[in-house]
């Protein structure tokens, strides 16, 4: 379950506000009031189930009369054809509920799903698959949930969690060490601080000024390897930029700590889930 239930529910509420708005026009005029209905979350193609609570969560809020049973939990494989969940209640909360928790629901298991596929492709490397701050505005806390349960890692959450200097923060400061210098100043010391570098002589300066991780950006694998002997074990390496299920294996081979993926949450698939009722 997502830790902040708070923030997820702000979610929901916000997802089901903009899409009943004053109500459901369709299920008023054919659902009788007091009915009572059984539907199936059904996998409609192979994939890594993530964000089952949410979805559960969005018809909770509709009605506390529903009630569900989960065959499945996050984080596993589903095979194609197979019920993930059953839930039975009240029609009308049912029906007003179906699209926005299927939204939720396909988003989330399609991140999850990628993240298992190009964490598998590294699986015999010691390098950890971890997102980027390039999810979708708003669901941030719920795209990076779903990297966790495809297999893979978080990066920082926010810009309130970790100092990771970029390339404008350098042309700002007007190098890496005074960048660094500057973040080291104010940084409470249990907070590391990255440095992105674009080549050899940047991961030199970022070593000199004391970085605890060096992101190597857009780099070519030979160079990340020259990097990764470069900095020998004295601060995190981290690569990214343009990063695919085509080239991931051979980056990982470079020696690299870290691969982060902004694919991960800013391209994903939804999968395909769909809810089916029961006949009356």
């Amino acid at each position: 379950m997502i830790e902040n239930s708070l923030l997820v529910d702000r979610i929901i509420r916000n997802a089901l506000e903009e899409d009943l708005g004053n109500g459901d026009l369709t299920t008023g005029a054919i659902v009788a009031p007091g009915g009572r209905a059984e539907a199936y979350l059904l996998a409609r193609e192979s994939l890594i189930l993530a964000g089952l609570s949410v979805f559960n969560r969005v018809f909770e809020l509709l009605s506390p009369a529903i009630e569900y049973e989960n065959h499945f939990e996050d984080g596993q494989s589903v095979e194609e054809g197979q019920k993930v969940s059953t839930l039975s209640g009240p029609t009308d909360a049912i029906l007003m509920g179906e699209r926005t928790a299927l939204n939720f629901l396909q988003r989330m298991s399609g991140i999850a799903t990628l993240t298992r596929a190009f964490v598998e492709k590294v699986s015999l490397t010691r390098a950890r698959v971890v997102d980027t701050r390039k999810t979708a505005p708003g669901l941030r806390v719920l795209d990076k949930y779903a990297v966790c349960a495809g297999g893979g890692f978080n990066h920082r959450h926010g810009l309130y969690d970790g100092i990771l200097i970029k390339d404008n923060h350098i042309a700002v400061a007007g190098s890496v060490s005074k960048a660094v210098s500057m973040a080291r100043k104010s940084a409470p010391h249990t907070i590391k601080i990255e440095v992105e570098v674009e080549d050899l002589a940047g991961v030199e300066e970022a070593l000199r000024a004391g970085a605890d991780a060096i992101l190597l950006d857009n780099m070519t694998p030979d160079m990340m390897k020259r990097a990764v002997k470069l900095v020998s074990g004295k601060a995190i390496t981290e690569a990214s930029g343009n990063v695919s299920l085509d080239n991931i294996e051979q980056i990982a081979k470079t020696g690299v700590d870290i691969i982060s993926v902004g694919a991960l949450t800013h391209s994903p698939r939804a999968v395909d889930l769909s809810l089916e009722f029961a006949p009356a």
